[in-house]
């Protein structure tokens, strides 16, 4: 992915974000998968909803996770059978359920969020802070102008 020297900036950058985000997503992927026997997808369910302790509603996880409702059933329903995730009634509407993290899928979460975050540091970790501050504050800027 890298673009010729005349092409324009707005390409250049796109694909150097894009190139970036792969290189990192890679990885994360291959190292949850080697360590952990789990995949991105799963992992990121399971950090969506320890992040909502009192569950999520599925319709809820797909916009969060920005994938299809049946791929949110599908992994659901593999965590389910894992004793890592249960499905329980929604207290504010009885016909709905939320997803909501088992204790021994917190325990799992906790082991695997504290791994994945010295892998993430890692990664970065010869990047000086300045560097990392301002990319994240034209990052923000970046967010903020396509939210527009």
């Amino acid at each position: 992915m890298i673009p010729p020297d005349d092409a324009p900036l707005d390409l250049k950058l796109w694909l150097r974000l894009l190139s970036c985000t792969v290189r990192v997503e890679n990885t994360i992927r291959s190292r949850l998968r080697t360590t952990f026997g789990i995949t991105l997808p799963r992992f990121d369910l399971m950090a969506q909803l320890e992040r909502y302790p009192d569950g999520l509603r599925m319709g809820e996880l797909s916009k969060r996770m920005m994938v299809t409702g049946g791929n949110v059933t599908g992994i659901a329903d593999q965590l389910e059978r894992e004793e890592l995730v249960a499905r329980v009634p929604d207290p504010q509407d009885g016909r709905a359920f939320v997803l909501k993290l088992t204790p021994r899928g917190r325990t799992v979460f906790a082991e695997m969020a504290a791994v994945h975050e010295e892998w993430v540091a890692d990664l970065f970790r010869d990047i000086p802070s300045d560097d990392k501050a301002t990319m994240i504050a034209l990052l923000d800027t970046l967010k903020k102008h396509l939210n527009d």
